[in-house]
């Protein structure tokens, strides 16, 4: 009497793998280019709402603030995910906030405001090109968002050319 086959014989779980692995090799990258995409559509709003935050600010105070901090102590101008340092990291990107070119501290702020200056240069940057994003951004008094496609942020003054250009 035959004995009855039960389960898969190795060539079948073999095969069986291989195809996972053939699906998989497939779907990865087109996963990581869609993270990387999201990556920079959040630093993009990031810059847009560091932007928004120092119109604001600066309706209050006669000036922009110099850090991230400040947008947060003086009034809770921008959300709490960007005001947590000098420096912060939001969805792969470095989001930073310092002086712009040529800034000058305005002597007296009105109350509650602190380092009020004259300008202001924000930029997100990739904390791995390549792998969290492939383009870095910066922004500053206009508003308009610049993007370098190398993963440096953008230098002050803005200008159009190489791999700098304004987001569309």
């Amino acid at each position: 009497m035959p004995r009855a086959e039960r389960g898969f014989s190795l060539i079948e779980l073999l095969i069986v793998v291989t195809i996972i692995g053939i699906i998989a090799a497939i779907a990865v990258p087109g996963l990581l280019r869609a993270r990387m995409a999201g990556n920079e559509a959040s630093a993009i709003a990031s810059m847009r709402a560091v932007s928004s935050s120092q119109q604001a600010y600066a309706g209050q105070c006669h000036g922009y603030a110099m850090v991230l901090t400040e947008l947060k102590v003086a009034g809770n101008y921008l959300s709490p995910d960007l005001t947590g340092g000098v420096s912060v990291v939001k969805s792969g990107y470095t989001v930073t906030l310092v002086p712009g070119a040529g800034n000058t501290l305005l002597a007296a702020p009105p109350a509650g405001c602190t380092g009020t200056g004259t300008n202001y240069y924000a930029s997100a940057t990739p904390m791995s090109v390549g792998s969290t994003g492939t383009r870095a951004f910066a922004t500053d008094e206009p508003g308009t968002i610049w993007q370098d496609m190398s993963g440096v942020a953008p230098p002050q003054p803005f200008v159009s050319g190489g791999t700098i250009s304004v987001i569309q």
